[in-house]
């Protein structure tokens, strides 16, 4: 693989779960932003939150992030907020495609309904703000360089397979062997 596979889209959208299947078939690492700056903080993202506020783990996002796409091309899930940040899409366009999983509010809502570690969703009206964050980040996401839809039907593997349709399709040079 040429480059990074940045994987951006809404929580929820599997990025974690097709991201790793990605990696698997294409024999490149696999990296979670999430994760890696969960493992840094030595604390959940809903504590960083909690501590220091989104903003702080918006910078950190974006240093982890760099750190990232400097290394050797890999497979890289971001977290929903990442490419909304304007300097974290410049980061990824200069290293990486950007691919957007793209699903609906209710495919959304069925994955992250029970899950208590969305900070964003700590709210009065759950679906309700993540309604609100979809329809406000929808936009930026479009700037993707690819997008692929990804519905509650669909399996990890399916997803996955569109995706590297979709890049054979559109980049093809970004799948080549070195």
């Amino acid at each position: 693989m040429r480059r990074n596979i940045v994987l951006i889209g809404m929580m929820g959208a599997g990025k974690t779960a097709v991201g790793t299947d990605l990696a698997k078939r294409l024999q490149v690492p696999f990296i979670d932003t999430d994760a890696e700056i969960e493992r840094a903080a030595t604390m959940s993202i809903t504590e960083i939150f909690a501590r220091d506020g989104e903003a702080f783990f918006r910078a950190r996002e974006s240093e982890v992030l760099s750190r990232m796409l400097s290394g050797r091309p890999s497979i890289i899930s971001t977290g929903g907020g990442a490419f909304i940040q304007p300097q974290n899409r410049e980061l990824i366009r200069g290293k990486g495609i950007s691919i957007w999983l793209d699903c609906d509010l209710e495919t959304l809502w069925h994955r992250v309904k029970l899950r208590p570690t969305r900070p964003l969703l700590l709210t009065a009206d759950p679906k309700g703000t993540l309604e609100r964050l979809l329809a406000e980040r929808r936009p930026v996401y479009a700037e993707a360089d690819l997008t692929v839809t990804a519905q509650r039907p669909d399996t990890v593997e399916q997803t996955s397979m569109r995706v590297i349709e979709a890049i054979r399709a559109a980049f093809p040079e970004v799948l080549e062997k070195k």
